[in-house]
């Protein structure tokens, strides 16, 4: 059984232009995911990302030690197919270029509950929006490739199976209660969330990944004042 780790990315955004390498302390909001997901066991990790976005995002994956594959811009779904048959992946460990403060702990932790359910798709519930990751079966992803017709359903990854639970076995799992926050949005999509997310950084990074517990801690104390929780779900 074959693990991949893939951040899909690339640097088009209309409301945050090439967020993904926007500047936190101690390195990029890509280079913070990457970081963030190199501790997690797995046999390939990899951003996937469109032709556009290429040039800028292949040394920042080299120099955090990642592969980069080179998709459709719009079928995302179908570039997720076409990374796991390339790289010969069994699941693939979802993770979005947007969020910084993914958090290394649940994801290995959803992997093993993954694991051991022998699910098609699982994924945390209430741990802060921008947090958590999904983990998927290849072959879950190549039966939607198959039949997803909805330009949604190919665009958003994973959005047909959740359209279909009667198709999939699909695991959604209360994350702990360290780490239950679920108004809490520290994902990177606008000039908002990425101030957010900077005071996050300037109060709690100490040169190594910031764990969901830590921001559940922030948005309960004084470094949170005047910050938004944002609303939404991991």
């Amino acid at each position: 059984m074959r693990t991949g780790v893939f951040v899909q990315v690339r640097l088009g955004s209309t409301r945050l232009p090439a967020k993904a390498l926007l500047p936190l302390p101690g390195g990029s909001v890509i280079q913070h995911v990457m970081r963030a997901l190199a501790p997690v066991a797995a046999d390939v990790h990899a951003l996937l990302t469109d032709p556009a976005s290429t040039a800028k995002l292949a040394p920042v994956a080299e120099g955090e030690g990642f592969l980069l594959f080179t998709g459709s811009p719009e079928d995302v779904l179908g570039r997720f197919c076409a990374a796991s048959r390339e790289y010969g992946v069994d699941r693939v460990v979802r993770a979005t270029g947007d969020n910084p403060l993914t958090c290394p702990r649940l994801a290995s932790q959803i992997l093993s509950i993954h694991a051991e359910r022998r699910a098609d798709l699982s994924h945390f519930l209430g741990c802060p929006w921008g947090t958590g990751v999904e983990v998927v079966e290849s072959r879950a992803l190549f039966d939607a490739e198959r039949a997803a017709a909805d330009p949604a359903e190919r665009e958003h990854i994973t959005t047909f199976h959740y359209r279909h639970p009667d198709r999939f076995a699909i695991v959604e799992e209360q994350a702990p209660a360290e780490a239950h926050l679920p108004d809490a949005r520290v994902t990177v999509d606008t000039p908002e969330d990425y101030e957010r997310v900077s005071r996050i950084f300037q109060d709690l990074y100490e040169g190594s990944p910031i764990g969901a517990e830590a921001i559940v801690r922030w948005f309960g104390g004084a470094g949170a004042r005047g910050a938004s929780t944002g609303g939404g779900a991991a």
